[in-house]
């Protein structure tokens, strides 16, 4: 009965090529241009006072909140990018 020799260099199935896609955390590039487009019509308006007059208007101020919402980081790490450490203490008196 002959076996079949493997050369050293394939890949087992499933495995991805080195090099083979975007490194993680990189966006595509069209997410980056409208990122981008965004920031410099930022720029234009008056940036950071631009967005607090937004803030402090009632009628804008919801889509304030949302735009801080898609913003803000989803994933929270703890210190050096470990796990957020919780201490509960309870006393009865």
């Amino acid at each position: 009965m002959a076996t079949a020799v493997t050369p050293r260099t394939a890949f087992k199935k499933g495995e991805k090529k080195p090099g083979q896609g975007r490194p993680k955390g990189v966006l595509n590039k069209n997410n980056q241009a409208i990122r981008d487009m965004i920031a410099a019509a930022l720029d234009q308006v008056g940036g950071v006072e631009y967005l607090a007059e937004r803030a402090n208007d009632p009628r804008t101020a919801s889509a304030f909140l949302s735009l801080i919402g898609k913003v803000m980081p989803i994933q929270v790490t703890g210190e050096d990018g470990g796990a957020v450490k919780h201490q509960i203490t309870v006393r009865f008196e």
